[in-house]
């Protein structure tokens, strides 16, 4: 068993790194076919089931689907363990099953799981949590599972630019910190610093509080109109922080995901309307 796992999560690395829409640390989607984009998930077994169900990747290959933020969340053990490494076994599949259509992106989780420091969610230490599960379930190979997840999410991409002039990351660099983002981190070769504090990639992935004025330098940056982006908690499933700033949910009941076209152009309106709630998807 322990080892079925760990070459399941060499098989999704080396599937992040052929993404043939992959360059460098960046998925550049064309012009062509639909995106499904979703926010956090953090353990939501029946959310993911409903993401799956409606991107019917399957019959629609030009249908991309994003995801992110995946461990740390949702069902516990009998001791208080984290359970949420085994879907983020299922999502390895999914991308292993459709390599070039499922991209899975960086988020702030996934740093602090690859660098082993302290993230708390709901009053709990999600590292620690996640780690109860891992030993009990794996015990021996423990640290060989935990190696292969780690090697895993280091090998995610950290965002999509699609060519509509649409950018989706877990977030984007605050306000605070923003002056210390280097945008070289999407072409480098990523390091372990480079997911801790100041690291760009961190940097990408932590930030809270963007200004309009931050927004609208980081669309000229990186060339885009519009942000969608997770990390940041939406009762409601979604909402608009800017101008340019939609923030998706997906890790609860009122979660949604966002589905649009990569051969049209979106005002925020068009995209707001396009949003759905998962509960909706049977």
């Amino acid at each position: 068993m322990p080892q079925k796992i760990i070459d399941l999560l060499k098989k999704g690395l080396a599937a992040n790194e052929s993404d043939s829409y992959r360059q460098g640390n960046l998925i550049r989607l064309p012009a062509l076919g639909s995106l499904i984009i979703t926010g956090d998930i953090h353990g939501h077994r029946r959310n993911f089931e409903r993401m799956v169900s409606f991107a019917d990747l399957a019959n629609n290959p030009d249908r991309h689907l994003i995801l992110q933020e995946i461990i740390h969340g949702g069902p516990e053990d009998e001791n208080g363990g984290c359970l949420s490494y085994k879907l983020l076994f299922e999502a390895v599949r999914y991308k292993v099953q459709f390599p070039h259509q499922v991209h899975i992106i960086m988020g702030n989780h996934d740093t602090a799981f690859i660098s082993d420091s302290k993230i708390m969610k709901d009053g709990k230490e999600m590292n620690r949590a996640i780690n109860l599960a891992l030993q009990s379930e794996f015990k021996k190979s423990f640290c060989d599972v935990k190696d292969a997840m780690k090697n895993f999410l280091f090998s995610q991409p950290l965002a999509i630019r699609c060519e509509n002039r649409i950018w989706v990351s877990h977030s984007l660099p605050g306000d605070n910190l923003a002056s210390q983002f280097n945008p070289g981190i999407f072409e480098k070769q990523l390091a372990p610093d480079d997911l801790r504090k100041p690291g760009s990639a961190y940097l990408l992935t932590w930030g809270r509080k963007h200004s309009q004025q931050l927004l609208d330098n980081m669309a000229n940056l990186f060339d885009v109109d519009i942000f969608i982006i997770g990390h940041q908690p939406q009762q409601q499933g979604w909402c608009k922080a800017g101008d340019n700033l939609i923030i998706l949910a997906s890790d609860h009941n009122h979660g949604c995901l966002l589905g649009i076209d990569l051969e049209k152009c979106y005002s925020i309106t068009e995209l707001i309307s396009e949003i759905i709630p998962l509960t909706s998807i049977l």
